[in-house]
């Protein structure tokens, strides 16, 4: 799932543009998409983080295991008074994990589109961490940010766990693992979660579980296109399809319609055919050697990787050249 970049009620109104332009360019293409990105509005948070503890979908608790198994480690090759920084921190949960085993570490900056989640997880981890230095930067890491001065004095480690890389297609990964060495800047860090491919039955049911609740999910999509842009589209038209794509090693899905139908979305008339599909998200699945070429495409080198044998799922410690 994608849960890097939230947003909330009452952010700024360029959002609500970038939204409606979004939405239109999208549902207007000849192969209907929306961005996933866009899941993450009030009820969407609430409802991925219900989708987190579902008995089906491994990829949080997979992850948080390993974390907790190999922080340690980690932190042996984490530099003293090292500034850690966060893409898409959310509630920084798997953060502390790093933050208790690595004490070296003198300043954390959370980079996420939300504000709320940001003040939240700032008071949350001052509260927590008293002599850590809490520097929340409002953003789209996927868009040109700086970060503070005084990360840019000090060693830095990048932090991306939840394999949301996976949501990016291969070409679009690339850059954005350049991107993240650019700023991050020279001899950096960058600790990356990434799911491993595994099989099917184990995959599918993942993003398509027996309570629906991924299905609400992906169409709450729908309902915030009512609630933001003024549409009409009635959800229950629509049913959600998870599909694994063999070919690009990716689980994909889709808000597919039930019946001809034509909706208005801000003044546009969009009309879809019965079996059309509105394609929401993909979630490539990697392997040890897939990742690594990607992030070598980037200029980074894999530094170390650790790997869980039982639901496949990988973390990769990359480090940036020192020139």
């Amino acid at each position: 799932m994608f849960n890097a970049q939230r947003r909330t009620r009452g952010e700024p109104e360029i959002e609500n543009s970038s939204f409606r332009t979004d939405v239109l360019r999208g549902l207007t293409a000849r192969r209907k998409s929306l961005p996933a990105k866009y899941f993450y509005d009030a009820a969407g948070s609430r409802l991925f983080e219900a989708i987190c503890e579902l008995p089906e979908y491994y990829v949080t608790r997979t992850e948080t295991a390993l974390l907790t198994r190999i922080v340690p480690e980690i932190s042996a090759l984490i530099p003293q008074r090292a500034a850690l920084v966060e893409f898409g921190s959310g509630a920084s949960v798997k953060t502390r994990l790093l933050l208790d085993a690595a004490p070296q570490l003198d300043v954390y900056v959370p980079i996420d589109i939300s504000e709320t989640a940001l003040a939240d997880a700032a008071r949350s981890l001052n509260a927590t961490y008293p002599a850590l230095t809490v520097l929340p930067l409002l953003g789209d890491f996927t868009a040109p940010i700086t970060l503070p001065k005084l990360v840019r004095e000090r060693p830095v480690v990048g932090f991306f766990p939840g394999s949301t890389i996976g949501n990016f297609a291969p070409a679009a990964a690339v850059d954005l693992l350049r991107s993240a060495r650019t700023l991050l800047g020279q001899g950096a860090q960058f600790l990356v979660g990434a799911d491993l491919v595994k099989p099917p039955s184990v995959l599918v049911p993942a993003y398509d579980d027996a309570q629906g609740v991924t299905a609400a999910f992906n169409k709450n999509l729908l309902v915030r296109i009512n609630r933001e842009l003024g549409a009409a589209i009635d959800p229950d038209r629509f049913r959600h399809r998870a599909v694994w794509n063999a070919t690009d090693s990716r689980i994909e899905m889709h808000l597919v319609s039930l019946q001809d139908q034509t909706v208005e979305i801000a003044g546009r008339s969009i009309t879809f055919a019965a079996g059309e599909s509105i394609h929401t998200e993909n979630s490539y699945k990697f392997t040890v050697d897939g990742f690594t070429a990607l992030a070598e495409q980037a200029g980074w080198r894999v530094q170390a990787s650790w790997a869980d044998s039982d639901f496949p799922f990988g973390v990769f410690l990359l480090a940036a050249p020192d020139a």
